[in-house]
């Protein structure tokens, strides 16, 4: 190779000196290109920068025409006096970048040795600019590969129909999930998160909250329990659960807790116990009902000739009082009521034939009322009805077994009064819908059953009167009774103030 001429020379150190200017990547790379351009009278300069076959980047001065294909194409066969010279800038990857000039007439010897000194003067910069570009790609990639896994596991928390949180040791809220931000106490997330969650559940005792955390710091152990709460404006049921958590091999670093309603579930459960013990009890009347019935048809054969004597003695001309022939009536009428209560028993435990009559409620308590008129005891007690004509017919329904459903709630409602000032109210009024248009309630000013007692009364066998005066079968016969008829039995109460008991029937518009 000639040694290379002054002009050749002169346009080197001056790039060479240009370059030593402490500049941004790009303003350099323009500038050697451009002075090249000059230096060699080329319509166009520019460098091309590839990765795995790929463009990454290019950089260009004068009229751009060039394409990547031109530059390649010229690197592995250049031409001799081609119009366009290539030189490679070598990068150290395998993957070496181009410095290409255009010119309109070939490039010669001079030319070609100012571009190989000027691709050699700018590798440098190009690898080190090169390395930095490779490793952004690849922060940016794992960054948005660390974010979508964050995305998607706030997706799953968020989805999740159970309200969580995440505290650390300084009870400092890590995580708040969607179903904590809803409902009447819910807090949102950014007001949450970072603060201590005494700030936030203040409702809750703190010293309460930072002992059962402790607890599992302490322990590792899971803690669970169940708590109820009117938050919502109704009572609901929540299973608690806090779950120890470790970052590393270390103790326990976190805490989750996990509030789960569980009303329903424990509703269900209730139900389901309850079908048990009722098919319990028509098991047990299957046993028993042919000894009752035995002294029952003996009752009724005897009422029957007591009407037969009745009707002899007054064609013999005997005077008789006038309440004799309604007492037979009764004792007649309430041998069938019991024929059919022992019945009954048997269909809580094998299916039904759904009833199919049309039943007025208020005929049902008139019906009922007149039955307990002869009850000592409750000839004593004041009684107010307070029925509303208007009230539909309840449909599917069996008028004795709705008897048996008032004549129940009556005497227990007799045996709260007893020994206290007051009255029994039964009245009747439509309800919202029609799955509940029927609502009659009992209502004694007694003493009350405690709150502790109120999920327990329905259950059979369960009584708080004492020994020898309740079975605690009622309620729960009564229980299913209404349940049967498509409706439900409800239950107020307070200590010293009395209790309601409500039947909420499903009506019919005549």
């Amino acid at each position: 190779m000639r040694p290379a001429q002054a002009p050749v020379l002169d346009a080197l150190a001056g790039i060479i000196a240009g370059l030593a200017v402490d500049r941004p990547l790009d303003e350099s790379v323009v500038f050697a290109l451009d002075s090249l351009r000059v230096a060699i009278g080329a319509e166009e300069a520019a460098v091309w920068l590839t990765y795995d076959g790929a463009l990454v980047r290019t950089w260009d001065v004068g009229v751009a025409a060039l394409t990547l294909d031109d530059v390649s194409a010229a690197a592995h066969a250049p031409p001799a006096n081609a119009p366009v010279a290539v030189a490679t800038i070598p990068t150290g990857n395998g993957a070496p970048g181009r410095l290409a000039v255009r010119c309109a007439r070939p490039v010669d010897a001079d030319g070609r040795l100012l571009i190989t000194a000027v691709a050699n003067l700018l590798a440098p910069a190009l690898v080190h600019a090169d390395r930095n570009h490779r490793l952004e790609v690849e922060v940016e990639e794992r960054t948005a590969a660390i974010d979508r896994e964050r995305r998607f596991m706030d997706r799953i928390i968020d989805s999740m129909p159970v309200g969580l949180y995440v505290i650390d040791r300084d009870y400092r809220i890590q995580a708040w999930n969607r179903k904590r931000e809803a409902g009447m106490q819910g807090v949102s997330r950014d007001e949450a998160i970072g603060r201590t969650i005494f700030e936030v559940l203040h409702r809750q005792p703190a010293e309460m909250l930072r002992r059962e955390f402790d607890d599992v710091f302490a322990t590792g152990r899971i803690q669970e329990y169940q708590m109820e709460s009117v938050a919502t404006g109704e009572l609901r049921t929540y299973r608690i659960s806090k779950i120890p958590m470790r970052l590393g091999d270390s103790g326990v670093t976190h805490v989750i807790t996990i509030g789960e309603d569980i009303t329903d579930w424990r509703e269900a459960q209730t139900r389901f116990a309850h079908a048990e013990k009722l098919a319990a009890i028509g098991q047990l009347a299957a046993g028993v009902m042919h000894e009752i019935n035995n002294p029952l048809a003996t009752i009724a054969a005897i009422a029957e000739s007591l009407a037969f004597k009745i009707d002899d003695a007054r064609k013999a001309g005997a005077v008789l009082s006038p309440d004799i022939p309604e007492y037979l009536t009764i004792i007649d009428n309430e041998v069938a009521r019991c024929k059919q209560i022992v019945d009954g028993l048997l269909d809580f435990s094998r299916p039904k034939q759904p009833l199919r009559e049309r039943v007025d409620i208020n005929e049902v308590i008139e019906r009922t009322l007149m039955l307990l008129k002869h009850h000592v005891r409750f000839k004593r007690l004041p009684l107010e009805r307070d029925l509303d004509q208007g009230v539909p017919r309840v449909p599917r329904a069996s008028g004795e077994q709705l008897v048996q459903v008032f004549m129940a709630l009556l005497l227990n409602a007799m045996d709260a009064m007893t020994d206290r000032p007051g009255k029994v109210v039964v009245r009747t009024r439509r309800g919202r819908s029609p799955s509940e248009c029927v609502i009659a309630e009992v209502v004694d000013q007694g003493a009350g059953i405690p709150r502790s007692e109120l999920g327990k009364i329905f259950e059979p066998f369960y009584t708080t009167k004492e020994a020898g005066k309740g079975t605690g079968l009622g309620l729960s016969i009564c229980y299913g009774i209404v349940q049967d008829h498509g409706g439900r039995l409800e239950v107020e109460s307070a200590v010293g103030v009395g209790s309601t008991f409500r039947v909420v029937l499903p009506g019919v518009e005549e």
